[in-house]
């Protein structure tokens, strides 16, 4: 039985040469997936933006101009009727402080008949303090105006940018 013996043996060390093998095998696999988790994780994509195409785009820009298009016009239209509020405003302060300096200059030239010199001295210091008075408000009242002015102005640019940037988005 020798030869069968050393056919068993042969057999044997075989087996124990393919369980080394099939030992380092699952060593090797085993230190290849041990962080398969970590890095399935760290490999998964996640989709943060969803593309659209350029006619979705562009119905969604049209939607977006219908909804918001009669709100805009609407505002113009209150801007408008605010900026001629503004500009009667503005002639009616001019016209006031025009009348006001009318009324000076003719207090100023108009002499008091029957007026002693010393009520006369008094009443040209009074008229000057008021003259001086008068000037003063019509100084603020200009100063108002440009002010006025400038704030018309001012709204008027929000409001082409802002149309500028509603019809860009």
């Amino acid at each position: 039985m020798s030869s069968a013996d050393n056919a068993l043996a042969g057999c044997v060390a075989s087996l124990q040469n393919c369980s080394r093998l099939l030992d380092s095998s699952i060593s090797i696999l085993d230190s290849g997936v041990h962080d398969f988790p970590r890095i399935s994780k760290v490999l998964q994509t996640t989709r943060h933006y969803e593309l659209v195409s350029e006619p979705t785009i562009f119905k969604a820009q049209q939607a977006l101009a219908d909804e918001i298009g009669p709100e805009v016009e609407r505002l113009l239209n209150r801007v408008e009727q605010y900026l001629a509020k503004l500009e009667s405003r503005e002639k009616t302060l001019i016209y006031k402080a025009d009348l006001q300096d009318g009324r000076i200059v003719n207090r100023v030239l108009r002499p008091k008949p029957y007026a002693s010199e010393v009520g006369d001295v008094e009443d040209k210091l009074k008229k000057a303090e008021r003259l001086k008075v008068l000037q003063n408000k019509r100084e603020r009242l200009e100063h108002t105006i440009e002010r006025l002015a400038l704030q018309t102005a001012h709204k008027e640019r929000q409001l082409r940018m802002s149309t500028i940037y509603n019809i860009r988005s």
